[in-house]
């Protein structure tokens, strides 16, 4: 028989090692808060980007007589390493005036400088975390930096580390800028309405804390990746209203994504026929696990899958695919030119 103080130890044992186990899924997770500081800075930022963007809206150059073209902003929004900037330096190659980067990085973390054209792009940061306001803060800094620093941005590409270009610079530049089909530049973000998880992630904060500003018939969700205008981004920034709401800590961290819902709700709000509802980001949620979708693997690479990822039931096309893992980078760039930016 084991003696007692055995059984004690061996029992104590156990449970601090099914603790370490379970705890992340037992535990909420932690929360990432937005300090009065933070907040000021952000707001003269905001100002900033307004005044600037009011004063200056032309995109007419300085060098020349004649309009100089449109730029794309490709915000980056990232917690690790910048994996796929090889494959992004390809795709920007030849582009240079048609384009600038900004990425916002969680200063917690620490990067291989992606260098390239990637070098000097980075904004200054906060932390951030999922399922939080803080993401919606560094989407909002990424927009107001690209709004301040080039009047020619006119489109906002909102990116992570995971995603990738499913077509050339070219195509994707001469399909967001086409007269043909986009003549008033809209925006491409996901916007839904009858989503079941829409009443539980309504309420996360509390019965009837989210009115009056957002009665539940006006909160929607969507893609928290999404191609903005400038007329959009402004809005973004200027917002007060709404961020008043969902900058809120949530009772239910469970059912919780303002990130998903701040933009989607607030343009459809300001202007829901300026945008298409539709997100240009493909995502693979069949056999997602913890909120997160399919993560595609090297062995999964091939021509066949950027095909598949192309194809849209909508009238807009995918520009963007994600997540991809890390290691997906080799056999991405051995397709590049044969698939990937063959258009």
């Amino acid at each position: 028989m084991f003696s007692t103080p055995f059984v004690l130890s061996f029992s104590l044992f156990l449970s601090l090692s099914l603790l370490l186990l379970f705890a992340p899924r037992i535990l909420p997770p932690k929360h990432v808060t937005i300090s009065p500081t933070d907040e000021i800075e952000d707001l003269a930022l905001f100002h900033q980007a307004t005044q600037t963007s009011t004063h200056n809206p032309s995109i007419v150059s300085h060098l020349a007589t004649t309009k100089a073209k449109p730029k794309i902003a490709f915000l980056f929004l990232t917690n690790s390493d910048l994996t796929f900037s090889p494959l992004w330096e390809k795709f920007f190659n030849g582009h240079v005036q048609l384009f600038n980067i900004y990425i916002h990085l969680d200063p917690s973390v620490k990067i291989t400088p992606p260098g390239g054209v990637f070098e000097g792009r980075f904004i200054k940061a906060r932390r951030t975390e999922r399922g939080s306001p803080t993401l919606i803060s560094a989407t909002r800094r990424l927009l107001a930096h690209a709004l301040i620093d080039d009047s020619r941005n006119m489109y906002f590409a909102l990116l992570s580390q995971h995603c990738i270009p499913l077509h050339s610079f070219q195509f994707m530049y001469n399909y967001l800028f086409s007269k043909t089909h986009n003549s008033a530049l809209k925006s491409f973000i996901e916007i839904l309405s009858n989503e079941p998880t829409l009443p539980d992630r309504y309420v996360a904060r509390g019965k009837h804390v989210m009115l009056p500003e957002v009665p539940y018939e006006q909160f929607r969700v969507g893609s928290q990746f999404f191609v903005l205008n400038r007329r959009h981004s402004l809005v973004v920034i200027k917002d007060r209203r709404l961020w008043r709401k969902f900058k809120l800590p949530c009772l239910n961290l469970y059912s919780c994504y303002p990130e998903e819902h701040y933009f989607p709700t607030l343009l459809d709000m300001e202007d829901p026929n300026g945008c298409t509802h539709f997100t240009l980001t493909r995502v693979n949620w069949t056999g997602s696990t913890g909120g997160h979708p399919h993560t595609y693997g090297p062995g999964e690479v091939s021509a066949e899958l950027v095909y598949k990822l192309r194809e849209s039931s909508s009238s807009y096309p995918f520009l963007f695919a994600r997540k991809f893992s890390a290691d997906c980078l080799d056999p991405l760039l051995q397709i590049s030119d044969s698939v990937l930016f063959r258009d």
